[in-house]
């Protein structure tokens, strides 16, 4: 388990998570871009909340390995989501291009 700061505040999370988030906010951040992201938090009771972070360039995340504070949290399809995600801004893919005949220039 990770335990994230932000803001101020911690949040106990899933080690992939943690790790997940950290990756796309650093692609975000060298883009100059900001995005919230929602993920999975344990609270001191045990519950499992959703919590919402602002995550680009100005953003300041610290995650910590903590032991002993209960079943690791885990979300595979958001750990997916996330990875896709940092991906799709560290290598865009452009498009296909539209092009009409007339686009094309001749050959000699």
């Amino acid at each position: 388990m990770q335990l994230i700061m932000y803001g101020g505040e911690e949040f106990l999370t899933g080690d992939e998570i943690a790790d997940a988030l950290l990756a796309y906010g650093r692609a975000l951040g060298q883009e100059e871009r900001a995005e919230i992201i929602e993920i999975p938090v344990r609270e001191e009771d045990g519950s499992i909340l959703t919590a919402k972070f602002l995550i680009g360039p100005a953003s300041q995340i610290v995650a910590k390995d903590v032991r002993d504070r209960g079943p690791e949290l885990e979300d595979h399809e958001l750990v997916v989501r996330l990875k896709d995600l940092t991906r799709a801004v560290e290598s865009p893919t452009a498009g296909p291009l539209e092009m009409s005949p007339d686009d094309v220039p001749e050959i000699d």
